[in-house]
């Protein structure tokens, strides 16, 4: 495994963090009932700090990310409960004028599959500069100055003769970037990259992980970064916090969550990871399925899938532990996982 760097974290002034989700529930209604898809979300981030969001399709980690950028659909959606402060502010409790000029400008994402967020009809330097005329009020020619600054700034090479080409002129990697330049524009102080290595090539995949980790140092912002591949986040991450079934499962820093897991799920997504020294062996994997959210199991939602499963898994659900220095686990047992007696 590759050396990890961990990096403390600064609240704002005041103490407050720059961004904090607290308590947050989100729920949709559909003809079938009603799925609740996040179910008592907690976390925190500071300036020039990276949040990984670990977990599979389907345990909320986008639902909270929308949440935070206010671009849920509601309805179906709908938030019965929770706050999302920015910077001390509830974001929720914004008018809907206000948060627009948050969101984007404050609080910015890259979405999945830059081939399908880009428009195809469009050069990439004129949607990059959209922002900037529409927002920031520049001039077309300032705007599209400042894109190629920008292309720059996320090293596509001969940004100035490419500002007038279209998305399919772009490889992969390249059309993540130009993403990645789009999400600058503003300077936002949070951005969150939603899955931003999705279907690219393992050498692509570094060189983007290593420019989201300079951008966040070079331009001091807190970073989120939304995966299901903990190999992806090792030397970026400072804090890990691992989703199943709408709930933080576990907590903490990077070093402590690879070093010894706090959760079964933890471990097993851990234990999926490729490995060199482990040719010729059957790759891992977590059996079963994440559960229906409109029909969860009772107790821990993880117990179904869970090798180390005990009765009281079954009927109750576990709270979340303090297990000190910040770390957190919603496991009956996260004590034994950690001295390694959890049979």
């Amino acid at each position: 495994m590759t050396d990890i760097h961990v990096t403390s974290s600064t609240p704002t002034r005041g103490g407050r963090h720059l961004l904090e989700v607290k308590d947050l529930y989100v729920e949709f209604h559909t003809r079938d009932g009603v799925a609740r898809v996040i179910n008592g979300v907690s976390y925190h981030l500071d300036p020039g700090e990276t949040l990984a969001v670990l977990g599979e399709s389907g345990s909320g980690k986008s639902v909270t990310a929308q949440a935070i950028m206010g671009i849920l659909d509601m309805p179906p959606a709908k938030i019965p409960s929770g706050q999302i402060l920015y910077q001390g502010e509830n974001l929720l409790a914004m008018p809907e004028e206000k948060r627009r000029q948050v969101r984007g400008k404050e609080i910015s994402m890259i979405f999945q599959d830059a081939l399908s967020a880009l428009n195809p009809v469009f050069p990439v330097g004129w949607q990059i500069s959209e922002t900037l005329r529409t927002r920031a009020g520049l001039s077309r020619k300032d705007a599209l100055k400042r894109a190629v600054e920008l292309m720059d700034l996320v090293k596509i090479p001969a940004a100035k003769a490419r500002v007038k080409d279209y998305p399919h002129q772009f490889s992969g990697g390249m059309r993540q970037r130009v993403m990645i330049a789009m999400s600058l524009a503003m300077d936002p102080k949070v951005l969150i990259a939603d899955e931003p290595t999705t279907a690219l090539d393992v050498t692509v995949q570094a060189q983007i992980m290593d420019l989201l980790g300079d951008l966040r140092r070079d331009l001091n912002m807190g970073l989120i970064l939304i995966t299901h591949d903990l190999g992806v986040v090792a030397d970026v991450a400072d804090r890990i916090a691992v989703m199943y079934a709408g709930r933080i499962v576990e907590h903490a820093d990077v070093r402590s969550v690879y070093k010894h897991p706090a959760h079964p799920y933890t471990e097993g997504l851990l234990d999926s990871i490729p490995r060199l020294d482990s040719k010729g062996t059957e790759l891992a994997t977590i059996k079963g399925l994440p559960p229906n959210l409109m029909r969860p199991p009772t107790g821990c939602a993880f117990h179904p899938r869970c090798k180390y499963a005990k009765a009281v898994c079954t009927t109750e659900t576990p709270l979340s532990l303090d297990l000190g220095h910040g770390r957190t686990s919603a496991c009956h047992f996260a004590k034994e996982m950690l001295d390694g007696t959890l049979r």
